[in-house]
């Protein structure tokens, strides 16, 4: 493992299976995250994003099952580690901010109670009193009076919440914050707030993040590396400033540019990329992007693309050669 990563997923591959379908949620991703730096995967809904962020915690459902790869984390591929010693993991060097706050907290316990119920876990050592004062500090930290911590979640808007799961997630300061799209159910002022206030954190306790988002938006404001993911694949990835600034990039990648409105042209509709995402119980053998791809040729429909890579700058693209170059070739 590079000592600069604090994670690296290698070829995970992910089903979930019942007695009538296998899905294919995640097949043959990997990701490295940086210490202290944020990692941003993005995609539509169904890509397999979540079902990744769930693997790192080993919190899939019950029919859910990690078939192949390895999940390093600081060395450690928690994919080996018994259940009780991957709870010492989860929530003190790992935690998760989930999608939705309204759903996420208890609403028979005071906010207090719930932040302080992760501090005990794992520091039983903990006095009563240094519990408390932990608690206050950790409200303080995400922007909430300290003296709200007797209130339930009803108490809370939606923007308040999610600063409140924020606290709880970050209450033992972990290495890795993986943040689910924190801030989906908000409306666009609080979004912005609740942004802010996770990039200071991050900046102020040096924690590692994973942050899965639809909105590349948020990539810009507070990534450093991006993963492209569709179907369960990573067809794109690299620094922001390859995404972002390179010439070069995977059909889905332009087409979730080319779905962003844009502010300086004058009535030019934002282009929706036609059709559906594969369906997972039944993916196509050539690319996965193939029946929604403009460029399609034959030999999407019939060879998996191999990666091509140039510098940070990796693409998952028949029209790319080995070196991230962009072939000559007739489309059709």
């Amino acid at each position: 493992m590079n000592e600069q990563n604090i994670l690296e997923i290698k070829d995970l591959s992910v089903i979930y299976k019942t007695d009538l379908e296998t899905v294919k949620a995640v097949n043959g991703i990997n990701i490295a995250i940086k210490k202290k730096s944020t990692f941003g995967l993005v995609g539509e809904t169904g890509a397999g994003k979540t079902t990744t962020a769930r693997s790192i915690i080993r919190l899939l459902p019950k029919v859910g099952h990690v078939t192949g790869g390895s999940i390093e984390f600081e060395g450690q591929n928690l994919l080996d580690l018994p259940e009780d010693e991957m709870r010492t993991y989860r929530g003190n060097k790992i935690a998760m901010v989930f999608q939705d706050p309204m759903t996420s907290l208890n609403p028979v316990m005071s906010v207090g109670d719930q932040i302080a119920e992760t501090i005990k876990i794992h520091n039983p050592h903990l006095s009563k009193e240094d519990v408390e004062k932990r608690v206050e500090d950790t409200l303080a930290m995400v922007g909430i009076l300290p003296s709200r911590k007797i209130d339930y979640p009803h108490q809370f808007s939606g923007g308040m919440k999610q600063r409140v799961i924020i606290a709880i997630a970050l209450a033992c300061e972990p290495d890795l914050l993986i943040a689910d799209e924190p801030t989906t159910a908000l409306d666009v002022t609080i979004q912005a707030q609740v942004l802010m206030m996770i990039k200071d954190l991050r900046d102020r306790l040096g924690t590692s993040m994973l942050m899965i988002t639809h909105d590349l938006g948020i990539v810009a404001k507070i990534c450093d590396d991006v993963g492209v993911m569709y179907a369960g694949e990573i067809v794109e990835s690299g620094t922001v400033q390859d995404i972002f600034e390179g010439k070069n990039h995977h059909p889905y990648t332009e087409g979730l540019f080319g779905s962003i409105p844009d502010l300086k042209a004058t009535a030019k509709r934002p282009q929706a990329i036609p059709g559906l995402m594969p369906d997972p119980t039944n993916l196509p053998e050539g690319c996965v992007f193939v029946e929604r791809c403009k460029y399609a040729m034959d030999i999407c429909r019939k060879e998996h693309p191999q990666l091509s890579v140039s510098g940070t700058h990796k693409l998952c693209c028949h029209l790319f050669d080995e070196n991230g170059n962009r072939k000559e070739a007739n489309h059709g």
